[in-house]
């Protein structure tokens, strides 16, 4: 422990994150749960440019939302649920029994509550006078 020593870093590589992952995943393993996560991409292209897509992780059967975004100007056209339902088909496939995603109150918890997702908790004054909210559904 006299060698260990604190270094802080503005960005890091692929090969040093899975460095900082692995005492973590191995703990798990001992336990019982691999931690293995399988991504999920899903790109929104119009006229061949990304305008959106949404970005997630499978593991211990649930699916995670990282993130879900739609250009402004696509807003209200159903993507960003076709998004949503095409991530949760796949979650399926992959043997999860639910998805859990986490958004704030100054952007689409009604959006996520509208496809049938709960608040199982909530994280207040962050950031400010809004709220980190999280939500979950079981599939």
């Amino acid at each position: 422990m006299a060698d260990a020593v604190i270094h802080v870093e503005s960005q890091i590589t692929e090969d040093q994150r899975s460095a900082i992952i692995a005492p973590l995943g191995e703990f798990s393993a001992a336990r019982g749960f691999q931690f293995r996560p399988e991504p999920i991409f899903l790109l929104l292209r119009e006229d061949g440019r990304i305008v959106g897509g949404l970005i997630g992780q499978s593991n211990w059967e649930w699916l995670y939302i990282e993130v879900l975004s739609v250009a402004e100007h696509l807003r209200g056209s159903g993507l960003g649920r076709q998004l949503v339902e095409k991530a949760e088909a796949i979650a399926r496939t992959r043997g999860c029994v639910g998805v859990w995603v986490d958004t704030y109150t100054f952007q689409s918890p009604g959006f996520y509550e509208r496809l049938g997702y709960r608040v199982f908790g909530s994280l207040p004054n962050y950031p400010g006078t809004a709220q980190r909210i999280f939500l979950m559904k079981k599939i």
